[in-house]
Parts: C-alpha cells; sequence; structure tokens
C-alpha cells in the first residue's frame, strides 16, 4: 500500500477512535443521568437505558443523515484531499469544545458536540472513501478497503471500550477525557497532511443536477443498487445489535467493578471481529472485489444472532460470540464497499457514496430506534437479537432472488479457498468495463467455475446445448446468462450462437469461449477451432488469451484416465490463472493458441517457490513404501528405496572429505546402479556432478575438465579396464569400489538412523554439503555431444531439470508399477533427466551399460517386466534386429528421440513388438525436452491423438516454441518451416565460461536451437533439420535431412546407411557428399528412383559424391556424428571441382 494511503488509515483511525469514545461518554452519563435517582426495577432500568442510549445514537446519527447530500456534492466539486484536512482541523476544534462543555456544562451539552461531529463524519466519509479508488489501482481496492475496515473497527474497539474506561480513570474531572480526545485530533490531523493530493472528479453542475446524476446512476445500475440496499439493512442491523448488546451486557456486568468498562468491552470484540473479518475479506478478495462474500457474512450473522438470542449466553461466551459476529459483518462491509467504489463512475463517485450515506445512516436511524421500539413494545434484548436474525436471513435470500450471481460466487469463495488456493496473474488485463472475448484451455470439468471466480466482472460462456439443458446444470447455467451451441444442431444453430456471442459483446460483457472444443484427456492443449474467429470479427473488442495451470491432475481432470475417482497430490491444491496482452480482433486461431501457450510458461513461474532441489525428491521417495524396488541391474542386483537411501547418503559421507571444497566434480561411469547412487549423492552433498562422456575420446573429457575446472573423477576401477579408456592426465580418480569397500557398520549404521530420522536440511549437513542447494543451483554440467563442434558445457540449474521432470510427467503419465530400462548414459541429457523422472514418479530403474548390446536388453526387459524404454531411432534398429516380440512384450511405452525417427522404422518396430515408438525431442541446452509425443486417448464418443506421424509432438506444458523467419525473426504462420525458438523453465543457464556462446543460443529467453521446424494448426511439431545441415549450392538451400530420407526411401531401407554432408566446391560453393554402407552397384538404381520421385535436381547427389565406409560414425548418444562424418567426407573426397 502507498505511503499517501497509509496516512490516510492514520487519520481515519483517530477520527473513527473519537466518534466512539465520544459517544460512548455521553451515552454512559446520559444512563447515570436517568437512572441515577430512580429506584425502580431491573426492567425498568433496561428500559430506560436502552431509551437513552438509542437518544445518544440518534443524536450522532441524524447529521450524519441530514449532512450527506451536501457533503456528496462538495466531495465531487472540491479536491477529496482538501477536504480530508480541513474536516480534520474542524475535528480538533470540536474535541475542545467537547472537553469544555463536559467540564462546565451538563449531559446536554455533550450531546450538542457530539452531533457536530456527526455533521463533520457526515462531510469525511464520500471524501474518505471516494479518494480511495484514486490513490489505489483497482487491483488492491478490496485489500484497501479491508485494511481501511479493519483499522476503522480497531478504532471503534478502543474508541468503545476508552469511552467508559477514560470516565473511570479521570472520575468526577471528565473534562480531561476530552482534552485526550484533542490530542488524539491533533494527531489525525498531521496525518491528513500526507495524503495525495487529487483533482475535483468535476467541475460542472450544481447541488441538483449532482443529486440527481448520483441518484441516477445508482437505479441504473442494478449491482450498486442492492449494494446500497445491502449496505442499508446491514448497519440497520449492527446498529440494532449494538444497542441491544449494550443494554445486553449491562445486565450482564451488574455487581462488577469497572462495570462501565466492562459493559462496552462485547461491542469492543464486536469491533475486534469486524477488522480481522475485513482483513480476512481483503485477504480473500486478492485482486477482485469479490462479492460472494456478501452471503457467507449474511449466513454468519443470521446464524449467530439467532444462536445469541436461543443461548442466552454469559458474559466471556458473549465476546466470543461478539468476535465471530464481527467476523462475518466484515466479510460483508468490504465487498459493499468496493462495489460501491468499483461501479460508480469517478466523477459521480462522491455524490453516489454520499446518497448511499443517506439511506446508510437512515437505516443506521431505523436500527437504534427499532431497538428502542422493540423494547418498548416488550421484546427483551435476547428477543430482539432473534428478529435480527429473521431480517437478516430473509433479506440476503431476498438479494439471491435478485441476484443469482450472489449465490454462485459464494460457491466460488468456498471452493476456491478451501478445495484450491488460486492465485491470478494478470487480472488487470481484463477491461474494467467494454466486451471481451476470453479463450482460455480447456483442462477440467471447473474451468468455467475457475474464470468467474478470478475475475469481478460477469462472464457468458459460451457451452455445449448438452450441458446447458442438463436438469441439474440448467439453473447454474441460467443465472450465469450461459450461452448454448449445439455440436450437433448444425451450421445454421452454431452461427446462431457465435452470432449472439458477438451480440454480447456489442453490449459490453465479457463473453468466454472454450475454443479447443472439449476438455483434454492427453494433457496437452488441443487445436483451437475457428468458430472463434467468427465472434470478433469486424469487431473492436479485445481476445483475452487464459491459461489455466495445474488443474491438470486435479480430481475434475482426465488426467490419469479418472475423473473424480482419484485423490488429490495436496490440499489445498494450487491453480493458478494466467491473463495475457489483450490481442486485436482479427488475431487467428492458431495465433491465440499460441499466446495461451505462452502464458503457460509464465504460469510456471508460480511453481518455482513450491519445487525443490533434485535430491529432496529423491530422499521423499525413498522414506515411502520402503521396501519397493528402487534400482535393479542385468546381473540381478537389486536395491530396495529404503537401502538406496542409506547407500547414497553413506557414498556421500565418504565422498565429502575426499573432495574437500571442491563444487564441480567428475563423474565416468555407464548407466548401473553405482552411477546413479553417485550422482544422487553428490547432489545430497551439496555439489555439482559432471557426467563425462566417455566416448567423446581423451581429448573430449580433457576439455570438459578444464571447462568445468575439476580436479577429482569418480569413477569404476572395472569399468575403466573393461572399456579400455584412456583418462585424462594429472587428475584425482576415486574409484566406487574403494569407496564402497570403506563403509564400515559404524558409517552405515547412521546412514540408517539419519535416512530415517533427520529432516532433510539437516540431512544435507550430515552427508557433508558445503552449501544447501536451492532450486536455482546448479545440478549439473552436462557436455553437449560435438556433433557440429567442441563440446560445450550446459549448466543446468535444479529447477531446470525438475521442471522438466515435472512437464513430461504431466504427459507421459506413470506409476510406481512401472519399470524403466536405464541404458541411456548419464552423460546424456534424456539420460541424466531420465533418473530423476523415474525417481519424482516412483518408477524402479533397471540399468544395463550398454545400449547396443541387444541380446542382453531383451532378457532384462523381459525377466525384469519393463513398461518405459527410452532409446534413440539408432538403437531401436539394432533391437529390432536382435530381439525377439515376445522379450518386449511387457512394453507400455516405446520412447525415442535424440534423432529422427523414420517412418519406415516406425511401422517396422510396431509390426514386429506390437506396440509403436512415440518420437520426442529435446535439446541439453533445454533439459531436455521439448517436445513430447503422447499416447492416443480413445474414449465414447472421443478421439484425441497424442502423436501424428513424423511429427514429435506437443511442446511440454510449460514451454513454449516459436517459429520464426531465421534471418528475419517475423513468427511464422502455421504450416511455414522457420527456425525453432524455445522458452521456458527448462532453458538452461547458460554455456560454462562461455558468456559470448551463452549470448548468441539465449535471445530475449529464447533459445535458438538452430532447427528448422513445422507447427501446425494442432500445435505438433515437425523438425526438418538443422539450419547447420543445409547446403548452399547455386544460391539455393539445400536440406541433408530431406535428402537422406529420400535415400532411404529409394533405397527401401529401415535402418541408417545413408549420410549426408557437404564438401566445398570450386564453382557452387559447396556440393553434396554421401557416406553409405551398401553395395557401390546399387547407387544407380537408387539415383533412377530419387530421380522419379519429383525432387528439384539440386537434391540429387551426383553418384561421384558416395563414399563406401565400414559404418556411419555415431557418437555415444546415438546421434550421428556430423563432424566426423564431414571429416570423412572431405577426406575422401576433397575439395570437389566443378
Amino acid at each position: 500500500m502507498s505511503r499517501s494511503f497509509r496516512q490516510l488509515l492514520i487519520s481515519q483511525f483517530f477520527g473513527a477512535f473519537n466518534d466512539n469514545a465520544l459517544k460512548m461518554m455521553v451515552a454512559f452519563l446520559a444512563i447515570k443521568a436517568a437512572t441515577g435517582t430512580m429506584q425502580a426495577e431491573n426492567a425498568d432500568i433496561d428500559s430506560v437505558s436502552q431509551i437513552q442510549t438509542t437518544l445518544t445514537f440518534v443524536v450522532f446519527t441524524l447529521p450524519l443523515m441530514l449532512f450527506s447530500l451536501p457533503a456528496g456534492v462538495i466531495a465531487d466539486r472540491v479536491s477529496k484531499t482538501t477536504i480530508i484536512v480541513y474536516l480534520k482541523a474542524l475535528e480538533v476544534i470540536l474535541m475542545l469544545l467537547a472537553a469544555f462543555s463536559l467540564a462546565y456544562s451538563d449531559y446536554l451539552s455533550p450531546l450538542v458536540v457530539l452531533a457536530l461531529m456527526g455533521a463533520q463524519s457526515a462531510f469525511f466519509s464520500p471524501a474518505k472513501y471516494g479518494i480511495i479508488p484514486e490513490i489505489l489501482p483497482h487491483d488492491q481496492l478490496s485489500k484497501g478497503n479491508g485494511s481501511l475496515e479493519m483499522w476503522t473497527f480497531v478504532a471503534i474497539i478502543a474508541g468503545t471500550a476508552s469511552g467508559g474506561f477514560f470516565l473511570d480513570l479521570v472520575g468526577a474531572d471528565a473534562w480531561l477525557a476530552g482534552m485526550i480526545l484533542a490530542g488524539f485530533a491533533v494527531v489525525g490531523l498531521f496525518a491528513s497532511l500526507g495524503v495525495a493530493k487529487v483533482p475535483a472528479a468535476r467541475n460542472e453542475g450544481g447541488f441538483a443536477d449532482t443529486i440527481k446524476g448520483s441518484f441516477q446512476t445508482i437505479v441504473g445500475d442494478r449491482v450498486i443498487w442492492l449494494a446500497v440496499l445491502g449496505s442499508g439493512l446491514f448497519w440497520a442491523i449492527a446498529s440494532l445489535l449494538g444497542q441491544d448488546i449494550l443494554v445486553y451486557a449491562k445486565t450482564l456486568t451488574v455487581g462488577m467493578p469497572n462495570s462501565d468498562t466492562m459493559s462496552g468491552l462485547p461491542l469492543a470484540f464486536y469491533g475486534l471481529g469486524v477488522g480481522l473479518g475485513s482483513v480476512w475479506a481483503g485477504r480473500m478478495s486478492g485482486r477482485l472485489v469479490e462479492y460472494g462474500l456478501i452471503p457467507l457474512g449474511a449466513i454468519g450473522v443470521g446464524t449467530l444472532t439467532l444462536l445469541f438470542g436461543l443461548l442466552a449466553p454469559g458474559y466471556y461466551a458473549t465476546l466470543a460470540i461478539m468476535v465471530a459476529l464481527g467476523i462475518s459483518s466484515g466479510l460483508i462491509v468490504v465487498p459493499l464497499n468496493a462495489i460501491l467504489q468499483w461501479r460508480s463512475p469517478a466523477a459521480r463517485r462522491g455524490g453516489v457514496i454520499a446518497l448511499a450515506n443517506v439511506f446508510i445512516f437512515a437505516a443506521i436511524m431505523l436500527g437504534s430506534l427499532g431497538a428502542g421500539g422493540l423494547a418498548l413494545a416488550g421484546l427483551s434484548p435476547l428477543g430482539i437479537l432473534i428478529f435480527a436474525s429473521v431480517i437478516t436471513t430473509a433479506g440476503m435470500l431476498w438479494a439471491i432472488y435478485l441476484l443469482p450471481d450472489f449465490l454462485i460466487r459464494l460457491i466460488f469463495v468456498i471452493v476456491t479457498h478451501t478445495f484450491y488456493r488460486l492465485t491470478i496473474v494478470g487480472g488487470g488485463k481484463i477491461p474494467v468495463e467494454g466486451g471481451a472475448l476470453l479463450v482460455p484451455n480447456h483442462v477440467s470439468f471447473i474451468d468455467g467455475f475457475l474464470v468467474m471466480a478470478s475475475t469481478d466482472r460477469q462472464v457468458r460462456f459460451i457451452v455445449d446445448e448438452i450441458y446447458y439443458n442438463h436438469r441439474l446444470l440448467h439453473p447454474f447455467m441460467k443465472a450465469m446468462h450461459a450461452i448454448p451451441v449445439s455440436a450437433t444442431g448444425g451450421l445454421k444453430v452454431i452461427l446462431r450462437a457465435l452470432r449472439d456471442a458477438g451480440n454480447f459483446l456489442d453490449a459490453g460483457d465479457l463473453v468466454c469461449i472454450f475454443a479447443e472444443g472439449q476438455v483434454t484427456r492427453t494433457g496437452v492443449m488441443l487445436p483451437f477451432r475457428r468458430g472463434l474467429e467468427k465472434i470478433v470479427r469486424g469487431r473492436t473488442a479485445p481476445i483475452i488469451p487464459v491459461n489455466l495451470d495445474r488443474v491438470w491432475g486435479s480430481i475434475y481432470s482426465r488426467s490419469g484416465g479418472r475423473f473424480l475417482t482419484k485423490l488429490p497430490e495436496t490440499y489445498p491444491y494450487p491453480i493458478t490463472v494466467t491473463f495475457g496482452e489483450p490481442l486485436p480482433s482479427d488475431t487467428s486461431a492458431h495465433q491465440i493458441r499460441i499466446a495461451v501457450q505462452e502464458l503457460a510458461t509464465q504460469a510456471w513461474e508460480q511453481r518455482k517457490d513450491e519445487t525443490r532441489p533434485l535430491h529432496h525428491y529423491f530422499i521423499r521417495r525413498m522414506r515411502t513404501r520402503i521396501w519397493r524396488t528402487a534400482f535393479a541391474d542385468s546381473s540381478g542386483k537389486s536395491l530396495s528405496r529404503f537401502k538406496s537411501l542409506v547407500s547414497a547418503i553413506a557414498m556421500a559421507r565418504k565422498f565429502s572429505p575426499i573432495l574437500n571444497e571442491q563444487q564441480y566434480v567428475g563423474v565416468l561411469t555407464p548407466p548401473t546402479i553405482g552411477g546413479a547412487l553417485t550422482n544422487i549423492a553428490i547432489s545430497m552433498a551439496g555439489r555439482v556432478s559432471v557426467n563425462l562422456n566417455f566416448t567423446a575420446g581423451k581429448s573430449g573429457m580433457t576439455s570438459a575438465l578444464k571447462q568445468s575446472g575439476i580436479s577429482t573423477i569418480i569413477t569404476s576401477r572395472e569399468f575403466i579396464e573393461k572399456a579400455s579408456i584412456e583418462l585424462p592426465e594429472q587428475v584425482n580418480l576415486v574409484y566406487l569400489e574403494d569407496v564402497v569397500a570403506s563403509i564400515g557398520a559404524t558409517t552405515r549404521l547412521g546412514a540408517m538412523i539419519a535416512a530415517l530420522t533427520l529432516p532433510i536440511g539437516w540431512l544435507e549437513s550430515y552427508c557433508g554439503a558445503i552449501q544447501h542447494p536451492t532450486i536455482d543451483s546448479i545440478a549439473t554440467v552436462i557436455f553437449s555431444s560435438g556433433s557440429t563442434g567442441e563440446p560445450k558445457g550446459v549448466m543446468l540449474s535444479h529447477y531446470n531439470v525438475a521442471s522438466n521432470v515435472e512437464a513430461v510427467g504431466q504427459v507421459m503419465v506413470v506409476n510406481d508399477q512401472d519399470r524403466l530400462l536405464g541404458i541411456l548414459p548419464l552423460f546424456h541429457s534424456f539420460g541424466y533427466m531420465s533418473l530423476w523422472y523415474a525417481i519424482r514418479f516412483g518408477m524402479s530403474i533397471v540399468f544395463h551399460p550398454n545400449p547396443l548390446d541387444a541380446a542382453k536388453i531383451g532378457e532384462v526387459v523381459e525377466h525384469q517386466s519393463v513398461t518405459f524404454l527410452i532409446a534413440t531411432p539408432t538403437f531401436l534398429q539394432i533391437y529390432m534386429r536382435r530381439c525377439s516380440p515376445g522379450q518386449f512384450g511387457s512394453l507400455r511405452i516405446v520412447f525415442t528421440g535424440a534423432e529422427k525417427l523414420t517412418e519406415r522404422l516406425a511401422i517396422s518396430f510396431e509390426e514386429k513388438f506390437g506396440i509403436r515408438p512415440i518420437e520426442g525431442y529435446g535439446a541439453t541446452e533445454c533439459a531436455p525436452a521439448i517436445t513430447v509425443s503422447t499416447l492416443d486417448y480413445r474414449g465414447q464418443g472421443i478421439y484425441q491423438f497424442g502423436s501424428r506421424r513424423g511429427f514429435v509432438g506437443h511442446p511440454v506444458p510449460g514451454v513454449s516454441v516459436r517459429i520464426v523467419d531465421p534471418e528475419s525473426g517475423v513468427l511464422q504462420p502455421a504450416g511455414t518451416p522457420g527456425m525453432l525458438l524455445v522458452k521456458g523453465p527448462n532453458v538452461m543457464q547458460g554455456y560454462i565460461g562461455r558468456p559470448d556462446l551463452t549470448a548468441k543460443a539465449l535471445k530475449d529467453g529464447w533459445y535458438v536451437t538452430g532447427d528448422i521446424a513445422i507447427m501446425d494448426e494442432s500445435g505438433f511439431i515437425k523438425i526438418t533439420d538443422r539450419l547447420s545441415r543445409f547446403s548452399k549450392i547455386g544460391g539455393e538451400m539445400v536440406p541433408h535431412g530431406k535428402v537422406e530420407d529420400a535415400l532411404h526411401e529409394a533405397f527401401g531401407s529401415d535402418v541408417r546407411v545413408f549420410a549426408v554432408t557437404s564438401v566445398p566446391d570450386e564453382r557452387k560453393g559447396e556440393t553434396l557428399a554421401v557416406l553409405h554402407t551398401i553395395d557401390p552397384e546399387k547407387i544407380p538404381d537408387v539415383l533412377e528412383k530419387m530421380a522419379g520421385m519429383g525432387l528439384p535436381n539440386l537434391f540429387i547427389p551426383k553418384k561421384d559424391k558416395f563414399v563406401k565406409v565400414d559404418k556411419i560414425p555415431v557418437l555415444g548418444t546415438g546421434k550421428v556424428d556430423l563432424r566426423g562424418l564431414k571429416e570423412m567426407a572431405v577426406q575422401a573426397l576433397g575439395s570437389a571441382a566443378s
């Protein structure tokens, strides 16, 4: 909140304090004066006390009502700041007069001063409430009103309690109490000087014009009119209750010491409750004006007053009930005030508030008179409470009947503040007035409720006629003013609904359409239907993209194929609703879909605070169902979850003294249990693991060590000997065999106790952590494969990897019954991510160190009942030749990436094993998953495809992609190839030690992949080639990937036998070169078939540019070694002459 608003709070606080303190002093003096000479029964004393209190309250309230209209006119015509300052100066004078009247006069003179204070408050109120929207933005209006009401009622508490206390304190010298109030008034005056200067709202129109215009504003807006009526009813009941409780409290405090003070405490506790309720209302409203709180508060007031009247509680129970009653009242008064400020035009706001005050003050006086009248009619204080309960309940039911939105908002308040924790981002993007089309993604069956709960404006939804006419839903749909549309009613029916939606936009309404047409069953956005374009065509209403994040996974989504029958992962369930920048009305459905997708990336930032370092997930998972298998390998060895945790702790304890202060640690192991635990232990010890690519040779590893500043490598002696790896020089080697042998019984016992008892932070310290990693700490450095040059060290934070794991897990749903085959090396980004993916979602991992050992892999999959296989297409080709169909019978998902999956290979694999590989795409720089295909969904009347042949899937949740022109950077339309850019929480921190390369790769937060891709209307991505895999021949760009596809199709091969590169050419700059493994005599037939494919001549290699090799050069990751490929071609062909 601004300093100006805080100064207003201080000024208001002391004004409200003085009002109530003086009012209570005068009331107590009146009661004493009237009853001091009476010798009557208690009942008579009650009646006289009620009448005297009524008189005092009416004297204060009557000027409030009489002067509110001129006060409203002045508030609109004069700067509200000026009014506030002058009135606070007047308050100082009035408090001095109060002190004088208490010293030298009888009971009547203080009543005159009290009436003048009522007049001062009448002029202060419209200025005070009217200035709030001028010094606070709309999204702080509810919180501002909550704070104002809280401090007002704290002042009421203090003033109400202090009135009697001051009289008891000063005894016969009542004037001293008046001087105390004068001192408080001076403080309020100085605070008012800090309120920001605001201009007059309007300069034209006289008294009659202002009142007439304000009245027309009230009656012309149903919401304002009901808010005024609701405010009047509330304050009438509050006035009646305040007076009645005071009299009831007097009967309870008879004989108590300091009875005047004790009598005022119930009202003070009520004020305390109102303050708490006001703060609560402000927090629950967030950035909205949440009028759904009004019926909730009314239910509380009605119920509590009824219980009060029936139970006749004692003094201390009365105090407790009064706090609860005050909380309920706070839930009413904050949104009512906010509605008046929000809905009133700025030029009429002072007049509207003044007219509302006339009605409110009249209601207050009516409540006071009503309390006295009901007492004279013979109702006891408890009977009056029951009467108040009936009136409150009737008023609430009447309001709901007139405005059903109140009931719907009440439902939203209950749902979004009990079962869900709703975060709204960009709510200010919705126009305060005027029409707009909201276009959210469709993730669950409560999406409409979430959108409505995220704005304080009424939203009209376009809904399927099936749901609109459902007997249980129809009353709600009608109350929500939904627009029915029939998917089966023909084109005319659909166009009529779209036309109706457009007309509502013209009328200034918010309209919402779920452009996907149905709830996603795969976890990714479906294609946006183009009917939404017809709604806004030719109109000026903006389109507001909306993203609903984290709804997938809730019980109302179809995640896991279940609806309502699953337990939420957490409670309350967090949901983020993000509103984007308004788009022009001519924006295409495809562009809107991209905007919604990019909002998902923004929404994932809200998850960051709840994300934890990677090893936290390991510790938590290993502490559940501790007997389950966590890791196994092809040798038959397995570790339970608990043993895995104990082993990781023990290894970390051994690593830490060896590593000392070293931050980066080299790891040189194949995919094994030991390799996995080493990475986990290093993370638990607060260090960074750098898995070295042993296929890169000594020079490649030396480069990685130098770039990372690594002086220690943890490896396996057996692995080094078997693989005959030449190690870098001048590096400290730590062998896992030695580490394991050094773990004695004491170390293992300590690790067991720590695993069972220590909190995660303490456990990190026990493991020797040199720092406690945060989600922004570097988790690993993975060196790129070097397929196009020297390896680069990609720094990935814990958040990069953890967010990627969560994103993949949202669309690739697995559980603790699944088993993952761990064959990808941990220096491979997919291999590293899959380790944490399995841990996060409870899968067991079965390791085998050699992905090329097809015979053994077939046995492992069969005997270990592996359900999830991640492999490159090159590896799949090997398995297809060496494994039997039965060995892969347990597989549920076969996921492939790192290189292109050809259609021939996909079909052949499916024909043999009965399961089609689904393809993904990633980059080390993106931790690594960028897009994934998913399993198709089939249900009654529903088919949603999760993959498309030749495409690599949709972007994973939270990741945005753009296809842009490589040269201009202009966004490309659907179906047009361009450079693929990626943005999301998975994008790397940068290249270690290479800020120059980082700057080239990251542009405004977007990672430039270097790949040429296409995005279709459905959002599927197709990689056509790398920009580096193009040859510029005679001024034309020739894609190597497309040439390779044509060669394989012409030859009819399911496996890679061709690899295309280029060599220098003196005449054309460069020319195509092809390495192959087939019989050279078959080359002419291949070229002849290619010529019949309709390819440009430049796409057909020359016969003399084919080079026979024993095998295509492949990196350890399974990718083609592009650098080695080019070197071999240049060596064989040299610089080609023309």
